[in-house]
């Protein structure tokens, strides 16, 4: 995948599998919701460190740190969804197509 080109769900979900799909497959639906639901936790609490109020005035070094964290476990939480995608033959896009552009998608996320 070249990293100049704009990047799209179908690219990334294509670019999990072909990097990852053998040992994810091999783990199974189980134990890789396990590592999706520890990236999960990892985005709560790089969530939580951007909303804390400091108690002294943060440096910019210390912003773009939290802010940078905060964008890999985004990244990461992503890459695992989509690991757990690929070894259950779901199409993210054309599942979200389905749910959410197609029918108009729900009035609140459910």
């Amino acid at each position: 995948m070249d990293t100049a080109d704009p990047l799209t769900l179908e690219a990334f979900q294509r670019h999990i599998r072909d990097r990852y799909y053998a040992t994810d497959h091999a783990r199974g639906s189980a134990a890789t919701f396990l590592w999706f639901m520890e990236e999960v936790g990892e985005l709560a609490t790089a969530l939580g460190n951007v909303t804390k109020t400091p108690t002294s005035q943060p440096t910019a070094q210390a912003d773009e740190s939290v802010r940078a964290n905060l964008e890999e476990e985004f990244a990461d939480v992503m890459a695992w969804l989509m690991t757990l995608a690929n070894i259950n033959d779901v199409d993210m896009p054309a599942a979200i197509r389905r749910k959410y552009l197609e029918t108009g998608g729900p009035s609140g996320h459910k």
